[in-house]
């Protein structure tokens, strides 16, 4: 584990000095969220932002009136992480899985240092572990070494239990940070609902193998979650472009999901840095947070 933290800090130092010196404001507002809470109404004054009417309680009759919201002093982070089997695909000692570990323990690292809560959930089709919130650097390592340490029981995926598991367990608005490959069907009713109530980052993990596969001719291709083998011509130039087409529009579907529903979203591959593409999340996330202040 001195090794994995060892690589993990370097790569937090690397996104905090990118972040200090890229951004107007500060590295503390990317884990806050809009870093507000609600906090009481009052009179619609002119030149309030229409967005902050309190539509239910001005129908009432009595006036139009706004939201007021306070700054929140604590938040927290919650890394919810795809271990599927789905997730071992990728090169040697750089899956998708590994880059998950990765990715989480570094925004971990990085939480903690803030002085935020962090929790974790791990999933397949089923619960594979779960980590209350809870602050300080011991909690922050003893999080990664479950991460890391952690053999998934089931290789199937159910997005959908994992966000309603999500959704019962987090009572207090959140960062979500969503960690898989999107391999799944008939979760996006329950993704909405979990934008809805939390403040969601969604990190869609990609590989070269599923946007480009090799032509190796016709050849056994064995589904590791279904255990199914079907047998398809990897040369074939109708099967490569549909294989693409459908990868591209799946991907496209759910960055265009997540702007309609106000969640950040990330494409990360496994043959890429993935410290830059983090700058570039963070700088979205702290140029928001900035506005709503």
């Amino acid at each position: 584990m001195k090794d994995v933290l060892a690589r993990l800090r370097k790569y937090e130092i690397r996104i905090r000095k990118a972040v200090n010196s890229q951004m107007r404001g500060d590295y503390h507002s990317v884990f806050k969220g809009s870093g507000l809470e609600f906090d009481d109404v009052r009179t619609y004054q002119y030149g309030d932002d229409v967005r902050a009417i309190d539509w239910n309680v001005s129908a009432k009759g009595h006036g139009t009136f706004v939201k007021i919201f306070r700054e929140e002093k604590e938040q927290t982070v919650f890394c919810l992480i795809d271990v599927s089997a789905s997730q071992e695909i990728g090169r040697h000692k750089r899956t998708k899985i590994d880059l998950a570990r990765d990715i989480c323990g570094v925004l971990t690292l990085s939480a903690v240092k803030e002085g935020s809560q962090v929790g974790l959930i791990c999933f397949s089709d089923q619960k594979e572990k779960y980590m209350k919130p809870a602050k300080g650097l011991k909690h922050g390592y003893e999080l990664i070494m479950n991460l890391f340490q952690l053999i998934p029981r089931s290789a199937g995926t159910s997005l959908s239990k994992a966000v309603s598991f999500a959704l019962n367990i987090l009572k207090r608005r959140s960062v979500v940070i969503f960690v898989s490959d999107f391999i799944d069907e008939e979760y996006e009713s329950d993704l909405k609902a979990l934008a809805k109530r939390h403040d969601l980052v969604v990190i869609h993990l990609l590989d070269r193998q599923e946007t480009d596969p090799p032509k190796l001719g016709i050849i056994p291709v064995y589904d590791k979650e279904t255990g199914r083998t079907v047998w398809v011509n990897t040369s074939s130039s109708d099967f490569r472009q549909a294989w693409q087409q459908e990868f591209l529009g799946k991907k496209s579907h759910l960055e265009k999901f997540c702007r309609q529903n106000a969640a950040n979203y990330l494409s990360v591959r496994t043959d890429e840095d993935f410290v830059p593409p983090l700058v570039r999340l963070f700088k979205v996330r702290n140029l928001s947070s900035g506005s709503l202040k």
